[in-house]
């Protein structure tokens, strides 16, 4: 079973604004990734174009572009779909990797998977 890891309060994510951020292991390495509301829902995703493997915002924290429609890469310009991460245009091979996301008593939760973990200090 995957284990549930409280992330931030519900009430700091809003719709169409900043991030939250988090250090996640993906893979035997370690990564940043970052929480969202889209649409009145969570959702988080590794912090990695998948044009070149590199931190997509443009402003610590700042991801959707000025409509609050589109995940944009600061550096390539590729656009995804903020509830998917599937990939809506620009030179992207492919969707975000997905972290399952869960909202429970006010509070946001990330899920591990068999390649995804905390980080260990």
């Amino acid at each position: 079973m995957n284990d549930l890891i409280p992330l931030c309060n519900s009430n700091d994510l809003v719709a169409g604004g900043q991030a939250v951020p988090f250090d996640v292991v993906y893979a035997g390495q370690t990564c940043r990734a970052f929480a969202i509301r889209y649409e009145d829902r969570v959702h988080a995703y590794l912090n990695r174009c998948t044009h070149v493997a590199m931190e997509m915002d443009y402003q610590p924290n700042r991801f959707f572009d000025d409509t609050g429609r589109w995940l944009l890469c600061a550096t390539h310009g590729a656009a995804y779909a903020p509830d998917t991460g599937a990939c809506q245009g620009g030179p992207c091979r492919g969707g975000l990797i997905r972290i399952e996301l869960s909202e429970r008593d006010g509070v946001v939760h990330w899920h591990t998977a068999y390649n995804l973990h905390p980080v260990e200090f």
